[in-house]
């Protein structure tokens, strides 16, 4: 197959929504493509292809978006090439103020000729099952969050205040078992509340125990046993990290991959002025969230508890002595600033963004 630069290329951009297709189709030679629109299915899809000839000179391209992977997967069984591109790095003009489907596919034809388009790796699919349901996992857990907020917002107005230490403890548990409300209707309200947080609970636990038998399963086993081995990192965590990445190599550096989490700060540099703002977001919000929830982990001393040295056992020498140069270096980096930051979440996020850079580090080692 031909080279994406190749001048006799036709270059098609695919404005993807559930029912239709907006495709822009550059020949070579041309400046502007000309626009056609299919329905979105997979008869359709083949019609257009056949319709443009030869295979190997076609060069399609859409954004990633909530349609999925399965069009490009399509493509490529066809013998097309087919490169899904990340949205958030996509020119845009300043001025530019009208969004079209056939500005958006005749723009991406265009900036896919011109090289100015960034692909990201379109995962295998029993790649993407896991990740799905690693997703599937956080959506409970956000559930499960709102079922407990409302039931200790009841409990607030009513002036009933848990002060024995920790919630959703053991012990917690027996002084919610504890309450009685004399009015029936609250006493019937208090129970809803209680039933819907077991029900998440159980939905948690769920899909946990499905998630549990992907640990020791290609091609997540290597790369779970070697993240499980940094702290803050349970097998849980690690899977969900290596389900998101997929391909750690296709970052060529550590702060191509912190940039790739949300995790750097923001720039506005002109002249011989610099300004950094908050941080960008930007990027795969499941593994920036993981690395935050992996930073808290670093605000108590060095130390191999028997969880995580249960988790190191069977990994290699080098895994481990990386694991624990991290370590000490994010204890006390994350003391040093919780000692002048007011806030320890903005500390968090800061040991999350170093944790990407030794997580990156690791996985991209060829040293085991």
């Amino acid at each position: 197959m031909t080279s994406i630069h190749d001048p006799e290329a036709i270059h098609l951009g695919l404005d993807v929504h559930k029912d239709t297709i907006s495709v822009g189709v550059l020949e070579p030679g041309c400046q502007i493509p000309v626009v056609d629109k299919i329905f979105h299915d997979e008869a359709s899809v083949r019609r257009l292809i056949d319709r443009l000839g030869d295979r190997s000179r076609l060069r399609v391209c859409y954004e990633a978006g909530p349609t999925g992977y399965e069009l490009a997967r399509l493509l490529a069984s066809m013998g097309v090439s087919c490169e899904v591109i990340a949205p958030s790095l996509i020119p845009t003009a300043p001025g530019d103020r009208v969004k079209t489907d056939k500005r958006d596919c005749r723009r991406l034809a265009r900036l896919h000729r011109a090289g100015e388009l960034v692909a990201i790796r379109i995962p295998t699919v029993a790649e993407e099952a896991v990740r799905d349901l690693c997703r599937a996992r956080a959506d409970l857990v956000d559930d499960r969050d709102r079922a407990r907020k409302r039931l200790l917002a009841l409990l607030l107005r009513h002036a009933r205040v848990y002060r024995g230490g920790s919630y959703w403890t053991h012990k917690h548990d027996q002084w919610l078992a504890a309450q009685r409300f004399d009015e029936p209707a609250l006493d019937a309200t208090f129970g809803h509340y209680r039933a819907v947080l077991a029900a998440r609970d159980a939905a948690v636990a769920a899909a946990e125990a499905d998630l549990k038998v992907w640990f020791d399963r290609d091609p997540f086993v290597d790369c779970v046993a070697r993240l499980g081995a940094y702290r803050g990192i349970a097998h849980l965590g690690a899977l969900t990290l290596v389900a998101e990445v997929c391909d750690w190599r296709r970052f060529p550096r550590a702060t191509t991959f912190m940039g790739f989490t949300g995790l750097v700060p923001s720039e506005y540099s002109s002249g011989g002025s610099t300004r950094r703002g908050h941080l960008t977001k930007t990027g795969n919000a499941h593994v920036r969230t993981q690395l935050v929830e992996s930073a808290w982990a670093y605000q108590h001393r060095p130390a191999v508890g028997a969880a995580l040295r249960r988790r190191q056992d069977g990994v290699s020498p080098e895994t481990v002595a990386r694991a624990w140069k991290a370590q000490t270096r994010l204890c006390g980096r994350f003391r040093r600033m919780a000692a002048v930051k007011d806030t320890k979440s903005v500390v968090a996020a800061a040991i999350a963004r170093e944790l990407a850079g030794f997580v990156w580090a690791e996985m991209t080692s060829d040293v085991n």
